[in-house]
């Protein structure tokens, strides 16, 4: 007897019928593929998910490898923080008010779609090759998803709930902190997520720019010196920890906010 015909019937359907069992087969073949296409084509020295598994222990547990992790990650949560405090307060701002949304979504916009590798050369010019290029970097590369989201959170908040709120003689920061916060928090989860993913690109490729202590750094050091497969540790734990992020981020909406999306489930 299989062991999927000894699960019982409902067990089997949540299995057959939900996300992991397509996770898992795209996992083996995109990794099977890989494996053999690096076997069969490519030099020793280029990664593959066997050699990735035999060092990923070793690496995680060496202090250079700790010390980039701590140094990239603290960075990235301090540019993300300013990033949170000044987005959201000039984009509820902006949301609010019109002659603001006038003066600046323009250059926000604009910005917004400038590509982050230009930018590289202006921070390391103005910062010098420190840790304060990498986090201007974080900031720019984060804020602006912050400001577009939150001023459209603040944008569509219903006006019968502020109406609600000066009928009760409530001022603007309690119509602030109340209302219009509480009701584009939607909005703001989104640019959370987006800022997140942002960010920890921007503190990588400012390593790589400026090459100061980090992920990113340490990423570069290994692929030059042609150890790819420790390299590749690192490109897993940054995607990891997005994962992990969007996950945590998808959890508390979930919990926190069981109105938005009531019909969303978790997978």
């Amino acid at each position: 007897m299989s062991l999927a015909s000894a699960l019982p019937a409902a067990q089997r359907s949540r299995i057959f019928a939900g996300p992991l069992l397509p996770r898992l087969i795209a996992a083996v073949v995109i990794l099977g593929s890989w494996e053999g296409l690096v076997r069969a084509f490519a030099p020793d020295f280029v990664a593959k998910p066997s050699a990735i598994a035999e060092v990923l222990p070793r690496v995680i547990s060496g202090a250079p490898f700790l010390e980039s992790t701590a140094i990239t990650l603290a960075a990235t949560a301090e540019g993300l923080a300013v990033a949170l405090l000044f987005g959201i307060a000039l984009g509820v701002l902006m949301g609010r008010s019109l002659v603001a949304d006038r003066a600046l979504r323009l250059w926000i916009n604009g910005f917004n779609a400038m590509p982050m590798i230009v930018v590289l050369p202006l921070m390391s010019l103005w910062f010098g090759y420190t840790g304060y290029a990498r986090f201007a970097t974080i900031v720019f590369a984060a804020i602006f998803a912050v400001i577009i989201n939150a001023a459209e959170g603040a944008r569509s908040v219903p006006k019968d709930y502020v109406e609600v709120g000066r009928s009760f003689r409530s001022g603007r920061f309690r119509l602030l902190f109340e209302i219009v916060l509480p009701a584009s928090m939607p909005y703001l989860l989104a640019g959370l997520r987006l800022a997140t993913g942002r960010a920890l690109i921007g503190a990588v490729v400012a390593e790589f720019f400026t090459a100061i202590p980090g992920l990113g750094y340490f990423i570069l050091y290994n692929s030059r010196t042609f150890h790819q497969n420790e390299a590749f540790v690192a490109v897993i734990l940054l995607a990891g920890f997005g994962v992990g992020c969007d996950a945590l981020i998808s959890w508390g909406t979930r919990h926190y906010l069981p109105w938005y999306r009531r019909d969303e489930k978790a997978e």
